[in-house]
């Protein structure tokens, strides 16, 4: 039996961390949980997925009919391949057991939507065992955590509503991508920093759109490990340059050789897409479009001529969604601008004292620059800072409230994903089942293990018996207001306006959300703002 050392809530030694517990019980319990998770991922094989199961589907016919000169040139479909190479050869691996099972299923020539019973498990399968690259970076990053704190965060981990929604149903590979992240975050709070920096290239080789966060990498890794005189700072300069350099080497080199890099250049950075995606990202832009449209409004009804927009906002194709009809024009330079801008805070605090415990938090908040400001911004990018926010969810009861309030918001504002009427029990009932679950681990863990993750101000309320898990009136008042939101959708909007205005229901959840979403990025600043 493990024995772990009672903790006092009567002013003792607050900060005494528990004994290592046995390996190998940690391993089996992770399996355990990865287990169940699949069990419900296998259940969900015949269900909805979205156009994104087809591009992925494509980009395996693309890399096994095609040579590697003509991936990136191939314009057969309209789901051209767009991702950075290691993507590309990870499409290339799969794609040799896929001819296995369904030949037709890599033959470019078939032509689009092809989804035989054996595409679909194959695919479908792909996703689930990928996350197992996930799984253990989040065992990696928990192994030597209190029992409670770990099976809590792989809870909120493992078991996210939200990855199971884009990843296993709508259809994505997002919960191998963050893995990878997530293991770049774990050798870096382990203070091995040049494995952390060699997974992070190996990441933005596989999706570029994570490149948020460099600018976070550069200046931990700068100050952290190659900073401490000309020579040693030099050489480990050098040391970290030349791991970034042949990573990118291995991805990019073939194409450089091929005389191919401008297109697949071209491809990873479409910035005729526009600035924002058919379904508003629930981010900054959403209030920036909504102010066009109302002073547009307001000066028609005033006598003014106002040119109206050619692009739609609310189109059902990705498209150039830039034009506005009175403010200023927003190009992706200054969406890039922006984001910079916000991440001063997180680099200021990464140069003056680069702590291992505090680069999972600025990475998440990075990440939650970029969806805020970022150039047409996906929905789903939520995960890249949802996720590792859960990592950090129980270092205080106020993370921990940040954490339910922003993974409740985040896994609402994917709904629009799985439109279908049979899919509408199953997101629910995620979504309600994660609020549980979360809630009642917080709840518990609070109470009873409270003396040691909790702040101060938390510690005064336990010794006074007070202690418990919370969000406020107001925390409590905004969620309230989902069920609202969804309610006018789903019911009074069919019985009020019938056909009228459709793009309504899709526009107030992502106003409504953009305003939880605003308040996550002001309170992730404040938080890196006022840490010591």
């Amino acid at each position: 039996m493990n024995h772990r050392k009672h903790r006092r809530h009567d002013g003792g030694d607050s900060n005494q961390r528990p004994q290592i517990r046995n390996p190998n019980s940690t391993v089996s319990e992770v399996v355990w949980f990865s287990l169940v998770a699949s069990a419900i991922k296998l259940l969900l094989i015949p269900a909805y997925h979205s156009t994104d199961f087809e591009v992925h589907r494509n980009w395996l016919a693309i890399t096994h009919s095609l040579p590697l000169s003509q991936w990136y040139a191939d314009e057969t479909s309209p789901w051209t391949l767009d991702y950075p190479p290691f993507f590309a050869y990870f499409e290339r691996l799969l794609s040799f057991f896929a001819a296995q099972i369904d030949p037709t299923m890599v033959d470019l020539r078939r032509g689009l939507d092809y989804k035989s019973p054996a595409t679909v498990l194959f695919q479908r399968l792909s996703v689930t065992v990928s996350d197992s690259v996930l799984i253990y970076a989040i065992y990696r990053l928990t192994r030597k955590l209190d029992p409670r704190e770990r099976i809590m965060i792989w809870v909120l981990v493992i078991w996210s509503p939200g990855l199971i929604i884009v990843d296993h149903l709508h259809f994505q590979y997002n919960g191998f991508l963050l893995g990878l992240l997530l293991l770049s975050l774990s050798a870096l709070e382990e203070g091995r920093d040049l494995l952390g920096g060699f997974f992070f290239a190996v990441l933005l080789c596989f999706k570029h759109l994570f490149a948020v966060a460099a600018p976070v990498y550069f200046v931990y890794l700068l100050r952290h490990y190659c900073w401490g005189g000309w020579f040693k700072g030099f050489g480990r300069l050098a040391l970290m340059g030349s791991i970034v350099i042949a990573v990118f080497a291995a991805a990019f080199g073939p194409f450089v050789y091929y005389g191919q890099i401008q297109q697949v250049l071209n491809r990873m950075f479409p910035f005729g897409r526009g600035l924002c995606h058919a379904y508003w990202a629930p981010n900054f832009w959403v209030f920036y479009i909504v102010l066009d449209k109302v002073v547009a409004f307001i000066l028609v009804k005033l006598g003014f001529t106002i040119q109206a927009p050619a692009a739609s906002f609310t189109g059902g194709l990705v498209g150039d969604s830039s034009p506005f009809a009175v403010l200023p024009m927003v190009t992706p330079l200054m969406t890039f601008g922006m984001v910079l801008l916000a991440l001063i805070p997180s680099l200021i605090k990464a140069w003056k004292d680069p702590k291992p415990g505090m680069i999972t938090r600025w990475v998440a908040y990075a990440y939650s620059c970029g969806f805020m400001f970022g150039w047409h911004v996906h929905e789903k990018a939520s995960l890249h800072f949802v996720i590792p926010l859960a990592v950090v969810a129980l270092k205080s009861m106020e993370d921990a409230k940040h954490y339910f309030f922003l993974s409740i918001v985040s896994c609402y504002s994917l709904f629009p994903l799985l439109f279908e009427a049979q899919e509408y029990p199953i997101k629910v009932l995620l979504l309600l089942l994660h609020a549980v679950l979360a809630w009642l681990g917080f709840s518990s863990y609070f109470n009873n293990n409270a003396s040691e993750a909790a702040s101060k101000s938390d510690k005064r309320s336990i010794a006074s018996g007070n202690a418990c898990f919370h969000i406020g009136f107001l925390g409590k008042a905004y969620l309230s207001g989902l069920f609202a939101v969804e309610a006018w959708g789903l019911l009074f909007h069919p019985l009020i306006l019938g056909e009228r205005l459709p793009f309504l229901p899709l526009m107030m959840i992502s106003i409504y959300c953009s305003l939880g979403m605003l308040y996550s990025w002001m309170w992730q600043l404040r938080r890196i703002i006022q840490s010591n």
